[in-house]
């Protein structure tokens, strides 16, 4: 059993027999349905999660909203809410799902980026993991800008690469495997409108690997030169039992010692959260040089 999908259309397929197809305009399924032979099995449910899936569904920290006709019968109205759907009160009686995502230390950022780096402009993932935040900042690039992103272990640059392709951004960003600490020699100075990093380890996999201050440092301080003046850097960062906080300190006190004459540093403490819980800071890089 597969679902496969061909721009707005998720074709369900079991070996090579085509059984079922759905249709996504935006956030509105127009087309659901099971071949009657195949109906009451649980492919419907395949089919469902898997579009909702591809479409960040079920993405803990990006919100999402999708909206259906009317069920047609006690079937497909169980499917609906199976999923989390319920009635929206429209006159066409349709039903909607809608996930709000917690404000994670992650989620923080993304709000804080989406309000303040411009639409169409150019980006970095100095960290790209599995790809989340390259996939939010091609979506704040696309069309006309671009994002390059960018992982020490090549499990993360393919992962970011597959979901970029599943998203149709393939054009508009791409990962490659490179040391975040050398983005200096790939990016030119002042050509960056924002820098996102999330430190730490990648997540499904193995935990003694992670960043440490030795890379960190330089690619901070590498970043913030490939800004834009008024470009933005956002970075979350972590500690704990497997890592400790030698990395988290050294970046803090990297922030701290930034001039006030040429930045704006935030750093975003969770105050009802363990001492160890992630923690989101911001450098904002001012415009001009105030000479003060």
């Amino acid at each position: 059993m597969q679902v496969t999908r061909q721009g707005n259309r998720y074709l369900l397929y079991k070996e090579s027999s085509l059984i079922g197809q759905a249709e996504l305009d935006g956030d509105r399924i127009t087309l659901f349905t099971v071949h009657t032979q195949w109906r009451g099995r649980g492919y419907g449910s395949y089919l469902l999660r898997e579009m909702l899936r591809m479409n960040d569904g079920f993405a803990r920290q990006i919100s999402s909203r999708f909206v259906a006709p009317a069920p047609e019968n006690d079937a497909a109205m169980a499917l609906l809410q199976k999923f989390g759907f319920s009635p929206t009160g429209a006159p066409d009686g349709s039903w909607q799902r809608v996930h709000a995502p917690d404000l994670s230390a992650v989620e923080l950022c993304h709000r804080f980026l989406e309000s303040t780096i411009p639409t169409g402009g150019s980006f970095l993932d100095a960290t790209c993991g599995n790809g989340h935040d390259t996939l939010f900042l091609c979506r704040k690039a696309s069309p006309n800008g671009r994002v390059l992103a960018m992982d020490i272990q090549p499990a993360a640059v393919e992962a970011t690469n597959r979901l970029l392709a599943e998203h149709g951004l393939q054009g508009v960003g791409r990962a490659i495997v490179c040391n975040h600490r050398d983005l200096g020699h790939l990016i030119p100075p002042g050509t960056l409108d924002g820098v996102m990093f999330n430190f730490g380890w990648l997540p499904g996999a193995d935990h003694a690997v992670h960043s440490a201050a030795e890379s960190t440092l330089p690619a901070l301080q590498a970043a913030l030169d490939a800004l834009k003046p008024g470009g933005v850097l956002a970075a979350v960062l972590y500690s704990g039992k497997v890592i400790g906080d030698g990395e988290k300190q050294a970046a803090l006190e990297f922030f701290r010692s930034l001039p006030l004459t040429k930045y704006t540093v935030l750093v975003c403490e969770f105050a009802n959260w363990a001492p160890t819980a992630p923690l989101p800071c911001f450098v904002l890089k001012r415009p001009f040089h105030t000479g003060l």
